[in-house]
């Protein structure tokens, strides 16, 4: 399929703008990786209008598809984990053009994976936990079990991936076979919850209470990042915190994990006078 693919990357590879191309070919079947596709041509570009565009082609009986990102898209990807199948592409994928070793370094870069990078990552996944354990509590307090049990798969799908990322490892599609391997306790109580012939509520209910545990004790590594940024000054209205560029990641999970942290002591609470008779403007300061 390369070759006759080689006319569409080799114009892309001539334009000053593109900073590398990547082939990635279906290795079963039926593949999820490659979206079912024989082949995937991934095009790496410095800007473009456009962050995400695709075409797809056909050639006899097989089909490929072309996907140009620009690199701002590319670095969301890898630093938010919302399109987890990036991570194979960049790894398996063949290098077919490379200008300045910029695919080299960036495999390179995945490999060694940065501390400060793991820190805002473990953020992400710690924020999005707590979003998803909280919600499936109110949930379970309000006797909608089916709906509490989907958010706490997906609280411990949080969990585990801040694991991996704990351990210096991205998170894989094949997040369970990974965490089994790096943590058999957290595999361990995913499996009591999926497969249990206990009750639907006696299962969460057990889950609550061995999660408490699991979450409270990666509290400190899990708001790491945050810590850190809320020490560069005294006080914090919640606004500022939003106008800072890397509280963005957290998006709408940043409040949930501000009144967590308030409540396990990590983050006290200033009130700030303001005009209103009794009414104090809620800002916040790191503890200690």
């Amino acid at each position: 399929m390369e070759d006759i693919l080689r006319p569409i990357y080799q114009e892309r590879a001539s334009q000053a703008n593109t900073i590398g191309v990547l082939l990635i070919e279906k290795r079963q079947q039926h593949s999820a990786e490659t979206d079912l596709f024989d082949s995937i041509l991934l095009i790496i570009v410095k800007e473009e209008d456009q962050p995400i565009f695709v075409e797809h082609y056909t050639y006899n009986d097989q089909k490929a598809a072309m996907h140009i990102v620009t690199e701002a898209q590319l670095k969301e990807w890898m630093l938010l984990g919302n399109n987890r199948k990036i991570f194979d592409w960049l790894y398996e994928g063949i290098i077919l053009f490379d200008r300045n070793e910029y695919i080299a370094n960036l495999k390179k870069e995945l490999r060694d994976f940065p501390f400060y990078g793991r820190k805002i990552k473990m953020g992400v996944e710690f924020a999005r936990l707590i979003r998803r354990y909280m919600d499936g509590k109110t949930l379970f307090d309000d006797y909608q079990y089916l709906d509490a049990y989907n958010h706490i798969v997906h609280s411990l799908h949080h969990l585990a991936r801040l694991t991996i990322i704990e351990n210096g490892f991205h998170p894989e599609v094949t997040v369970w076979t990974q965490v089994k391997r790096i943590d058999p306790e957290i595999y361990k109580l995913y499996e009591e919850l999926v497969s249990s012939e206990e009750t639907m509520q006696k299962r969460l209910e057990l889950l609550f209470l061995a999660s408490e545990f699991l979450i409270h004790s990666r509290t400190q590594i899990g708001s790491s990042h945050l810590l850190s940024i809320l020490s560069e000054r005294e006080i914090w209205t919640f606004n500022q915190m939003m106008e800072h560029p890397e509280f963005s990641v957290y998006s709408v999970d940043l409040e949930i994990l501000i009144e967590y942290l308030i409540e396990k002591k990590f983050i006290s609470v200033v009130p700030i006078e303001t005009k209103g008779k009794k009414l104090y403007q809620r800002c916040y300061k790191v503890t200690g």
